[in-house]
């Protein structure tokens, strides 16, 4: 990922975290359990989601 858009972490209604950019989070998403970030790259946010599911916040897909 080459862009400059900010990275967030969004827990689904399953269970599932996944990132993705900052266009497709809102405050009047019902898909949108739990987030965190803004992360600034895809590799901080790959290694926030992997702790994310480790410490049992997030199931792994």
């Amino acid at each position: 990922m080459s862009n400059t858009q900010a990275l967030y972490i969004v827990k689904r209604p399953t269970g599932n975290c996944e990132i993705v950019p900052s266009n497709q989070v809102g405050d009047d998403n019902p898909e949108i359990i739990e987030q965190w970030g803004p992360f600034t790259s895809e590799e901080e946010a790959i290694a926030r989601r992997i702790g994310l599911i480790r410490a049992g916040k997030c199931q792994p897909v």
